[in-house]
């Protein structure tokens, strides 16, 4: 695979594997003290949360894998389950697997779906639940922008040639790229890492092709459900009131039906908000930890 798709920045701290029954799961680690587990979503990896980690790796221990989403770079046993049901077991068993209990996950964009439904069936697991930018139940699972990458993978074939335009860093700008989801410019090497594994082996297209043409809402609306009904552990949103996808009145009315949660507001950001305005991120994170 070329350089440039494998990159990972040295700011996520040591690089480490584990083997889980779907497969072997990069991560890296950064940090001493209470955990926290960060899950990407579609078309990103570990890198996305890279410029979290700095700061917060001084109070807590960061784990930031890489997730069967596309931009990963060790393949999935080809018989893993990698629905919706599945991502979730798949985080849900990475943290089991690492030992952790009453971690706080932190999920963005599709991995913050992945997240509630990891929550939801696992909620001895988790001690605290960040959502940043994602599908709540009220919304669709893709997106409506995004509800091409669902029909294009019906087909590994169809999704790898749809995706050959992402070679170009500069149609990834575009609002049919990255450019709705990432407010302010980011740097090539991570660009690169997000975009250019899917293109590079046909085993990373097929993990990523089985996630995103069986994505549904009604997974997450399950979750929800079960969340609202009986998740008494501290949640926390952290929206753009410009995210092109995710509605804030989507955030506001999940929070007000959950047990313990509550919106704060982060200006000047897309979805990618760990891109955008990770300072700020990573302080609402630690605040949210410390309570």
């Amino acid at each position: 695979m070329d350089n440039s798709a494998v990159w990972r920045s040295p700011d996520l701290g040591t690089q480490r594997e584990i083997t889980l029954a779907q497969g072997t799961i990069r991560y890296w680690e950064r940090g001493q003290g209470a955990p926290i587990v960060f899950a990407h979503g579609w078309l990103a990896n570990a890198n996305l949360w890279r410029k979290i980690v700095v700061p917060l790796a001084k109070d807590f221990r960061c784990i930031v894998p890489d997730l069967p989403f596309g931009s990963h770079l060790l393949p999935l046993n080809e018989n893993a389950d990698l629905t919706p049901a599945g991502c979730g077991a798949l985080i849900a068993d990475f943290i089991a697997a690492l030992g952790l209990n009453d971690a706080t996950l932190v999920g963005n964009d599709s991995g913050g779906a992945y997240s509630q439904i990891a929550t939801a069936a696992h909620p001895e697991r988790i001690g605290r639940l960040v959502l940043n930018s994602c599908e709540t139940p009220y919304d669709q699972f893709p997106p409506p922008a995004f509800i091409g990458l669902k029909q294009a993978a019906q087909s590994d074939e169809v999704l790898g040639n749809a995706l050959q335009v992402l070679r170009d860093r500069g149609f990834r700008k575009t609002p049919q790229g990255y450019g709705f989801l990432i407010k302010h410019p980011i740097d090539d090497a991570a660009s690169d890492s997000y975009a250019l594994p899917i293109l590079s082996d046909g085993r990373i297209l097929r993990d990523a092709a089985k996630a995103m043409r069986s994505a549904s809402e009604t997974y997450v609306q399950a979750a929800g459900q079960k969340l609202i009904a009986g998740f008494d552990k501290p949640v926390l949103f952290l929206w753009s009131p410009e995210d092109k996808f995710f509605p804030l009145e989507s955030a506001r009315r999940y929070a007000g039906e959950l047990a313990r949660a509550r919106v704060e507001l982060i200006e000047d950001a897309y979805s990618f908000t760990p891109e955008d305005q990770p300072e700020i991120l990573a302080r609402h994170i630690a605040a949210f930890c410390r309570e």
